[in-house]
């Protein structure tokens, strides 16, 4: 927020006046204990708010910030599974609840603005028919980690625990890659927990159906002692493999051994980047497509399709939502 150009720090709320003075920032703050967060909403001078909760409280507060008439970029995932999620946006899509030419709701994703996830989806779309993809990661989240040690990532109420809120990141980045030309239909999963402190599952192997008739695999772990990612998308005119953390994409046309390396560096980091994009399309008007809840809920819907085919022991489960 404070490198945007677009964008002033005026104030911070926390639940807790302790947790809002930890951040040593020299601006107003407001807490449960101290100046009520409905003191800040009615403030004229602050015209937008950024929403970083604990997965459960966030649409409550999206709602009042909303209701007060300030534009929203809230974490991910837009809710912790698909009902709540598609409540929030059948509400917010209620002429009677928000003016939309006043207050906006955006849901941040940084992998979307992953430059190697851009250039890789232009790429995918380039050759056409996706055949099949391989997505891969693997990494062990170790007690004691920034990740992990607060109290609501601890004891999640919430399906999935750190699959969800961690996992998400990468069902958007197979979205972004795959397209709606390509978009998911149905999956068959199996899930595990491997680390105890990582409840309720930590681990989870998909294969994917696409609407064109393609397919591919999803494996995601964050509580192994393999470590490593991958991204691999095979198109009816090559290959695409993508290294979204080194800021490279491969492209082999059909017939090319060797391939075509392509740097795509990110200057800001996706972090940055969204928050970026947030600021300009309040500026301009215009609500940026990547940061539209119903994109968020596609990303929401596959990660928890995959949770409920692991409980049902790999029975598949249909998708509706991929947009």
């Amino acid at each position: 927020m404070q490198a945007s150009p677009d964008l002033e720090l005026k104030a911070l709320y926390s639940r807790s006046l302790a947790s809002a003075q930890s951040l040593k920032e020299s601006v107003d703050l407001y807490s449960d204990d101290s100046k009520p967060l409905s003191d800040l909403l009615a403030r004229d001078d602050i015209q937008a708010v950024i929403i970083a909760l604990p997965i459960p409280a966030q649409p409550a507060y999206i709602k009042q910030a909303l209701t007060a008439g300030k534009h929203v970029l809230a974490e991910k995932p837009i809710a912790k599974d698909v009902a709540a999620a598609r409540e929030l946006i059948q509400w917010y899509g209620d002429g009677n609840n928000v003016d939309k030419t006043k207050a906006t709701l955006a849901i941040a994703e940084q992998f979307r603005y992953l430059n190697a996830f851009q250039l890789g989806g232009r790429r995918v779309r380039e050759l056409g028919g996706v055949l099949n993809f391989r997505v891969r990661m693997q990494t062990c989240i170790e007690q004691g980690s920034k990740y992990i040690e607060t109290a609501w990532r601890k004891t999640p109420e919430y399906q999935g625990g750190f699959l969800l809120d961690g996992g998400v990141h990468f069902t958007a980045g197979l979205r972004c890659l795959l397209g709606s030309e390509a978009k998911a239909t149905s999956l068959s999963a199996f899930t595990a927990q491997h680390q105890s402190y990582l409840p309720p599952v930590d681990s989870a192997d998909a294969v994917l159906r696409l609407k064109n008739g393609g397919q591919g695999t999803f494996s995601l772990s964050f509580g192994t002692t393999a470590t490593g990612n991958e991204w691999v998308v095979a198109c009816k005119g090559g290959e695409v493999v993508v290294e979204p953390f080194e800021g490279k994409v491969t492209v082999k046309a059909k017939g090319d051994s060797e391939g075509k390396f392509e740097e795509a560096k990110d200057e800001f980091g996706g972090v940055k980047q969204e928050v970026f994009a947030w600021a300009k399309s309040i500026k301009e008007g215009k609500p940026d497509p990547q940061q539209s809840p119903e994109e968020a809920l596609g990303d929401l819907e596959m990660l928890e399709a995959i949770l409920k085919s692991g409980q049902r022991d790999g029975i598949p489960v249909n998708l509706y939502h991929q947009t």
